[in-house]
Formats: structure tokens, C-alpha cells, sequence
């Protein structure tokens, strides 16, 4: 690898952590074979690592930020797998993805870090590529009927906010809302380390 690749490549402690345990989700509710989207793919480390473990399916690893692509190419070109495509660039609130369908989709920690609209984009953009009964997977910390599930996510929704009144750990029940008006169902919620959570929305007819 040269010394490029290596100044771009990043690399996040907690998708170390975390990414064992959502494999372990992932092995359960994705399809047998297929592409899986990642939208705001980060590092690239998810994406390197669940191509790794999950070899009959393609992965598609996505993100708006150039740092953030070219982190992700950084971990594409030293990896090497056959099923880890190049990342596409995405915007999640565009009108408008660079990709006409998926077999699932997936979007790790960021509906807590991103507008509202973000969020209300990401289901609509899954539903125009999922066919029916295909999982929309997302990770990260949330709220229970109002109530956050740990003092830990409290205080880190209030950082969330303080930094960005449009952020912060969104509650269940309003994800709930919305999938239904854009044609999802929550068909499993799966208890994580470090108060986090896997959601596994299903497209419905």
C-alpha cells in the first residue's frame, strides 16, 4: 500500500467494537446472496469486514464526504475482496441515488448525527430500491417511548444536540411513524453493547 492510500485510510475504534455483534444480526436477516448498499459507510471498515464474513452477497459501500471515500477506497484497493465494490458517492437527501436497486440496504450510526430530513430521506431512498419484504438495516443508539435506555445515551444526546441543534438519538416510535408512510415495517429490534440497538425494517407490499 502506498503512502497515499495509507494517509487516507481511517479507522474508528468503535466500528472495531461494534462490528462483530451486527454481524451476527446481519447473518440472520440479510438475503442469501444479492447486493447490500451501504449508505454513510464512514471509514470503509464495516464495509471491508461484513465483505469478509458474508461472501455470497455484494457489498456496496457509499458516503457523501471525500474524506470519507477516499478512506473507503483506501480499505476497497488494500483488501481486495471480490464481493467489496468501490464506493459510490451519496448523498442520502439527493433527489436523485447513483443506484437503481438493492436487495438490502444498511445504514450504520447515522440517523443520531444528521437532520431530521436525513432520516425521512433514508427510508424513502430504500423504499425506491428494495422490493417487497427486502430489510432496511440500521444501527445505532435510540430512544423508547420517549425514554432514552441508559444514562450514558442521555448525556450523549445532549452532547448531540449542543453541537447540533438538528442531531440527537431519535425515538423509535417516531422511526416507527415514518417507515409506515414510506412503506416500512419494524420487524425486529435487537438489543447491542453499549446501549445501542440493530432495527430490521422490512419493505412492505
Amino acid at each position: 500500500m502506498d503512502y497515499a492510500v495509507r494517509m487516507a485510510k481511517r479507522f474508528a475504534p468503535a466500528a472495531e467494537r461494534n462490528r462483530g455483534p451486527i454481524v451476527e444480526v446481519l447473518r440472520r436477516v440479510l438475503p442469501p446472496s444479492g447486493l447490500v448498499l451501504e449508505v454513510a459507510s464512514g471509514t470503509g471498515q464495516h464495509a471491508a469486514f461484513f465483505a469478509e464474513q458474508l461472501p455470497s452477497l455484494r457489498w456496496q459501500p457509499s458516503d457523501a464526504a471525500e474524506g470519507a471515500l477516499q478512506s473507503i477506497r483506501s480499505w476497497v484497493d488494500e483488501e481486495r475482496f471480490d464481493n467489496l465494490m468501490s464506493p459510490l458517492e451519496l448523498d442520502v437527501c439527493s433527489a436523485q441515488w447513483p443506484i437503481d436497486e438493492a436487495d438490502a440496504v444498511l445504514c450504520i450510526n447515522m440517523i443520531h448525527i444528521s437532520p431530521w430530513k436525513a432520516t425521512e430521506a433514508l427510508f424513502e431512498g430504500a423504499g425506491k430500491l428494495l422490493a417487497a419484504g427486502a430489510p432496511l438495516v440500521t444501527y445505532g443508539p435510540y430512544r423508547v417511548h420517549g425514554a432514552h435506555t441508559a444514562p450514558s445515551n442521555a448525556a450523549f444526546d445532549l452532547d448531540l444536540r449542543s453541537r447540533d441543534p438538528r442531531w440527537g438519538v431519535r425515538d423509535i416510535d417516531a422511526l416507527a411513524d415514518l417507515a409506515r408512510g414510506t412503506g416500512f415495517v419494524l420487524e425486529e429490534r435487537v438489543g447491542m453493547p453499549a446501549n445501542n440497538m440493530t432495527l430490521v425494517w422490512v419493505r412492505t407490499p
